[in-house]
């Protein structure tokens, strides 16, 4: 399943550079093209089929291809959630087992699950949770160290990513639960300056603005208001005079870095800004005001 397109549509964005070109103060390699169009990213299958989930009634019962294209979907992630990939950063340095694409299959299989009577796929509901079931159990085993009670962010790799925020987020595991808020704590300590993170263990570039929504939302659905409150206003202060956010921003003097504007940055701020607002008025009868995660 194609990941990225040209802004018209096209299908085939084969990348070379421009030689000719010192790029934004010397910023080399200048590329035309994104290489990233021929990756393998499996956590694409759970954005769709989560967005399925969020807009169902709205879609209420989908046309033929619609559910036909959903189920295609839900059948990936059962067969190809064993397999390595590139993951969410489009790192160049080949495929492997990340966490954060695993919970991406994970999320494909869980919503498709919710929504087999509407797909009119009941008949597949029994294997996609039993593909959901073990798809837990090996991230659970293989993605999180014991010695540090944490998640990694791949399998067999002591290395951090801040994607893993997304676990809590996507109704893998719970905001408080322990393992997650250990995990947050090390992520803070070790890729955080502040409210700002990076993205890696070893990233030389700034700090990801979306993943430091991502650190506020966590924040707030584990009820720790006065520290989400602290992570977004700085990732929110980050904004030109316009209230643009740009990709990245560099910790120490605040520049804009990377893609400007950029549209995931402000989806991480309104989401950052609904569960802090979520969190101050819960429901009645409910801890939190936003779905738990009720499968296994």
């Amino acid at each position: 399943m194609q990941i990225v397109f040209g802004v018209e549509g096209e299908r085939d964005l084969s990348e070379h550079r421009l030689e000719h070109l010192t790029g934004h103060r010397g910023s080399r390699p200048v590329r035309v093209g994104n290489a990233a169009w021929r990756q393998k990213q499996l956590d694409v299958l759970g954005h769709v089929l989560d967005s399925a989930w969020v807009i169902r009634e709205q879609l209420g019962t989908p046309d033929a291809f619609t559910a036909r294209f959903l189920c295609q979907l839900a059948d990936r992630a059962a067969a190809q959630w064993r397999e390595p990939d590139s993951s969410i950063w489009e790192g160049r340095e080949g495929e492997r087992h990340y966490v954060v694409s695993k919970v991406g299959c994970w999320v494909a299989l869980d919503r498709a699950v919710r929504l087999a009577d509407r797909l009119g796929a009941g008949e597949r509901r029994h294997r996609w949770a039993a593909e959901r079931h073990e798809l837990r159990r090996t991230v659970l085993r293989e993605g999180y160290e014991e010695r540090r009670g944490i998640f990694t962010g791949a399998f067999g790799s002591g290395h951090l990513d801040a994607g893993v925020l997304l676990l809590a987020l996507l109704g893998f595991v719970d905001a408080d639960d322990p393992r997650m808020t250990r995990t947050i704590a090390v992520l803070e300590g070790e890729l955080a300056d502040g409210g700002l993170i990076r993205r890696w263990t070893g990233a030389r570039d700034g700090a990801f603005l979306t993943a430091s929504f991502w650190l506020a939302e966590c924040h707030a659905r584990a009820g720790r208001l006065a520290r989400a409150h602290e992570v977004f206003d700085q990732a929110a202060g980050a904004a030109n005079d316009l209230g643009l956010l740009a990709e990245e921003v560099d910790p120490a003097t605040g520049e804009p870095l990377g893609n400007f504007p950029q549209a995931i940055s402000h989806v991480g701020l309104v989401n950052a800004a609904l569960a802090r607002r979520r969190s101050r008025t819960p429901r009645r009868g409910s801890r939190r005001s936003w779905v738990r995660s009720t499968s296994g």
